[in-house]
């Protein structure tokens, strides 16, 4: 059975980076989700990440640092960078950079791609990284194209025995994972919409956000077409409630139908954006672990973080023959 151990208690990030260097997995709570972390240094424990989570390994992993300075061994800072960094770190920004001829992320983590995603995690993941020394990398806690677990329970069911221990730091409270970012000479491409606003993004650079084409090639997580996936077929923008369907609402407002429903969760009755991303996960991992066929989920602005919420809306939604997480 595994072992969730409180971030609260004394020892528990000590705890969690001994184990990181002994080569096991931890998941470990950050604001945005909870990632399944190992030495990202250490290949067989990399490789055990993607065994757990059945993972592609064409896909590659985000290493995450407990600084600055931790980030410039591994890949290329130039001014731009810092500036974003010094911005939005510790923070659910990850950015994709040139990789440093002297940095011993593994290539496993890469995918054999020249560059590394980085982040700097807030709480106790950031403590734990620092404990260890070294970066880790930490995809989220959960097998493959599955919902994103924001909560150690989630892990703990999703996982079970193929993670050595979890840290319970409580919900995630952004709720959704890290906003992912490419950065060109006269502006930044949006790899993965997140935690992070592009709004936010391009007042802190000058710079303005462009989104990623469709069938640019993968060289991030969160870009390929079907992830986040719940048990159940999903519908986007329902205006109204259709038989066996189980209700997501966002606000207040009346929906046709809402009264035949199988039942009806609540991501925001305020209309709040960024309570809906905070509760997205858990009410889709509630319904999953419910075993709900139908999900009929309401209109969400796609302002700010809504667009990151929307976007795991759409790949929950789409055609399932090819997943990642």
């Amino acid at each position: 059975m595994v072992r969730i151990l409180s971030a609260d208690e004394p020892g528990a990030a000590e705890a969690a980076a001994a184990r990181l260097a002994r080569g096991e997995l931890v998941a470990l709570p950050t604001e945005t989700v909870y990632g399944l972390a190992a030495d990202a240094a250490d290949g067989r424990a990399v490789a055990a990440i993607y065994a757990a989570k059945a993972r592609p390994r064409f896909n590659p992993l985000i290493a995450h640092v407990a600084s600055i300075e931790m980030a410039t061994q591994h890949v290329v800072f130039d001014a731009a960078v810092r500036n974003l960094a010094e911005h939005f770190w510790p923070g659910p920004l990850t950015m994709v950079l040139p990789a440093s001829s002297a940095s011993d992320i593994h290539v496993l983590a890469r995918a054999g791609l020249p560059t590394i995603a980085v982040r700097m995690p807030r709480g106790i993941a950031r403590d734990v990284i620092e404990g260890l020394g070294r970066p880790v990398v930490a995809p989220s806690a959960n097998p493959s194209g599955k919902v994103s677990p924001t909560s150690a329970a989630h892990v703990a069911r999703m996982l079970g025995g193929r993670v050595d221990l979890v840290l319970d730091g409580g919900p995630s409270s952004v709720g959704v994972e890290s906003t992912i970012v490419r950065l060109e000479a006269d502006r930044i491409v949006l790899l993965r919409p997140g935690g992070l606003s592009r709004e936010a993004i391009e007042a802190a650079s000058g710079l303005p956000v462009i989104s990623a084409a469709a069938d640019a090639p993968i060289e991030a997580p969160g870009q390929m077409l079907s992830h986040y996936a719940p048990h159940g077929l999903v519908r986007l923008d329902a205006t109204d409630v259709r038989p066996s369907e189980w209700l997501v609402r966002f606000g207040g407002g009346p929906v046709a139908g809402e009264g035949e429903a199988a039942g009806v969760s609540q991501l925001s009755l305020a209309g709040d954006i960024a309570e809906a991303a905070a509760n997205l996960f858990a009410v889709l991992a509630e319904l999953d672990a419910a075993r709900v066929e139908r999900i009929a989920v309401m209109p969400i602005p796609r302002e700010g973080i809504g667009e990151a919420v929307n976007d795991r809306l759409a790949r929950a939604a789409a055609p399932r023959d090819i997943v990642e997480g």
